[in-house]
Parts: C-alpha cells; structure tokens; sequence
C-alpha cells in the first residue's frame, strides 16, 4: 500500500450506484476502495466513507468524536436536495454532499478533500444552503403558528391553543407568509417543509418542536477546515 492512499468505503444501498462510485473513484491511484456489501471489516480502515442520504447520515451520528484517533469523514452522494435534507445531513455530522449526477472528477475532489479533513458541498447544495442563511428568520410565536397552520389548525383552533386572540393570530400568518414569499396559508407550509423550518411528518402529526433553524456549520462551495 502506498505511503499517502487514501481508503474508500462505499455503503450505497443502490447496487448500480455502488458499483458507478467504485469504477469512478477506483480509477485513481491514491485510492483504495471497498465496498460495504462485499467487505464490511473495512469499514473500520477507512477514511472516507461515501454514502446514499439514510447510510451516510447514520453512520454520521455513530462516529466517535476523538481527536487522537479521527473518524472517518462522511460523503453523501444521493438525489435528495431539498433544503431541510441537506440541513439535516450537516446537522447529523456529515462532512460532503453531493448529488448524483456530479462529475467524476468532482467525486474524486469531494473525496480527496475529505481525506484531508476539510468538507465539501456541491455548487446546487451550496446555493441552496447560503439561500436558506439569508432569509428572514421567523419569530418564536411565528413559528409556533406555523406548526399549528401545518396540522391544519383555523385561526381559532391557534389563537384557543397559544392563548392568544384571533387577531394576534392573523399579524403572525400575515408575517410569516410574508418572510416565507407564500401566497395563501398552504403555500406557506410548503414553503417551509422545503426550507426545512418544518419536516414532512409535522404536517400530518402534531409534533413539539420545529427543525432546527439554518446554522452555518463551516460548509462551503470550496473545502473549508
């Protein structure tokens, strides 16, 4: 093995995807790839791992967080590119998404780059991320609406559920349509689940708490340390 390879661990749950990243990435001297489904052991070699959306966020989480002994860096590589996704892989400890249909040589890039402790986004993640940082941020009670409007609560069921009046409760669906660019009460719930102030499953359930908001966790277009 040379002094400077890099080792590669692909856990794709698509075999042909799998099978693209191994040919692709395998075609570069520096690395040394291995695949989940026919090694697994290796996992515990590598300082890369490439992933689809649900493996890479996974395997994110489960990373110990040791500076003498540095964990594998994760890689992303899936069509998932909605914002509240890639906010949630960056909140997970993932350190570069992709989507499919990069360039080869942008794969090898992104992985290189992990390789060296740095991270890395797609252009289209990035401009999706830095969108998400320059808006308008909602007020605590804007969103607290929010959630109630994405249950499919009435003005009366919010103003009866905060304790507040009818009243208050329109001045906040009139801000938050307003910082969201929505057009009726619907359109605004849409507009967050994409943005990810909401998740798809606070539209159907009633839950606590909104997604976190967008928080700039050190990723860029360029590697960054």
């Amino acid at each position: 093995m040379q002094l400077n390879t890099v080792n590669i661990h692909i856990m794709h749950e698509d075999p042909v995807m799998t099978a693209g990243l191994r040919a692709i990435l395998g075609e570069h001297g520096e690395f040394t790839v291995s695949t989940h489904a026919l090694c697994p052991h290796a996992l515990s070699m590598a300082h890369v791992i490439v992933a689809d959306y649900q493996s890479g966020i996974a395997a994110a989480r489960q990373m110990p967080q040791d500076r003498y002994s540095p964990a594998p860096r994760v890689l992303i590589v899936t069509q998932f590119d909605k914002e509240w996704e890639v906010r949630m892989a960056m909140d997970s400890g993932v350190h570069g998404y992709l989507l499919q249909g990069c360039s080869a040589e942008e794969l090898a890039k992104a992985a290189r780059l992990l390789s060296q402790g740095l991270r890395y986004l797609s252009e289209a993640v990035t401009r999706c991320v830095a969108d998400s940082l320059s808006r308008e941020s909602l007020t605590g009670r804007e969103t607290d609406v929010l959630r109630l409007l994405a249950q499919g609560c009435c003005n009366k069921s919010i103003a009866r559920e905060l304790g507040i009046g009818v009243g208050t409760v329109k001045t906040h669906v009139k801000g938050l349509m307003s910082k969201l660019d929505a057009t009726a009460r619907t359109h605004a719930v849409v507009v967050a689940t994409q943005r990810g102030l909401i998740g798809p499953s606070q539209r159907a359930t009633a839950p606590k708490n909104i997604m976190p908001r967008p928080q700039n966790n050190g990723f860029h277009n360029a590697a960054l340390q």
